[in-house]
């Protein structure tokens, strides 16, 4: 069932070789709590971050972006009508659109915005949590959510039964194939064990350290590296790509704090260094992505 990938390790490499050769341009219209997160998450893997949200402004911008992030963390009227502007806009310019559905399956307006934005627009990449990956799977009546528990989740986290583990592992990856070929995209499921598939291969990872839960905007800084490695390679590598680099970042993270024996705050700060001082050598012999066979 699991089959290491020294080729889509290498990939990865290249990946991340893209991103610091090429510098590129993202905007994120984020959650305003993680944006400072956000934007230095952006510039330690080597991308340049943008938070143009001004709904007057956004256009001009996502016409030398060369990708946006759509976090759907914090809404009002007016980053709504900003989001779907941004949106109009990279459709029209086929800019890769990577969507955060914060909340989604807590909240009907928030279901409502990302169903219209699911179905209006070609969405390169959906990520969340697996609580919020359910309620779009849900919402769209997808097969595989035939016969599954459909768990609320727990504001913007996952629920406790939603939780990806060892045990889970099948149905969850079904569920997210399944829905990555329903959206025709790639759809990320974070959590202890990420998911990642295209609609027709699922890669996990097992990188990360639970600490990663305990920060606000870990979720929030993957999406916007998920949303920077699009800008410059092809969307199923770049979700693998950067969820991996999240997942050793963190795990470092992790490591550094346990020996020094500090704690959240510590976390935070070493979670941007080791996204920083990511390496080749580190990315290969570090990485825990396994490609299932189901």
């Amino acid at each position: 069932m699991f089959e290491k990938s020294e080729n889509m390790s290498k990939k990865i490499i290249q990946a991340v070789q893209n991103v610091k050769s090429e510098i590129p341009l993202v905007n994120c219209i984020t959650n305003t709590i993680t944006i400072n997160d956000c934007a230095n998450a952006i510039l330690a893997i080597g991308g340049s971050p943008t938070m143009a949200e001004d709904i007057d402004d956004v256009c001009e911008i996502i016409k030398i972006a060369n990708s946006i992030v759509i976090n759907m963390g914090k809404l009002n009227e007016e980053r709504i009508g900003a989001i779907f502007k941004a949106c109009d806009c990279a459709a029209k310019l086929n800019k890769p659109i990577v969507l955060d559905p914060v909340g989604v399956g807590v909240i009907k307006l928030r279901n409502k915005i990302a169903i219209e934005l699911i179905e209006k627009y070609n969405i390169a990449t959906i990520r969340g949590n697996m609580s919020e990956v359910k309620a779009i799977a849900n919402l769209l009546k997808i097969e595989e959510m035939k016969n599954v528990t459909s768990n609320s989740a727990k504001g913007v986290d996952v629920s406790e039964n939603d939780i990806v583990l060892e045990e889970n592992l099948s149905e969850n990856c079904n569920i997210v194939k399944g829905l990555a070929k329903k959206t025709k995209g790639v759809i990320i499921a974070s959590g202890p064990i990420d998911i990642i598939s295209n609609g027709k291969t699922i890669y996990i990872s097992k990188n990360g350290d639970p600490m990663m839960a305990k920060i606000t905007g870990s979720g929030c800084m993957l999406t916007s590296i998920v949303g920077t490695f699009s800008g410059v390679n092809d969307p199923f590598t770049a979700g693998i790509a950067a969820t991996i680099v999240m997942g050793i970042a963190g795990e470092n993270a992790g490591k550094f704090v346990k020996k020094e024996q500090t704690g959240t705050g510590t976390f935070r700060t070493k979670l941007i260094d080791y996204l920083y001082l990511l390496n080749e050598e580190k990315i290969f012999n570090e990485n825990k992505l396994y490609k299932i066979n189901i």
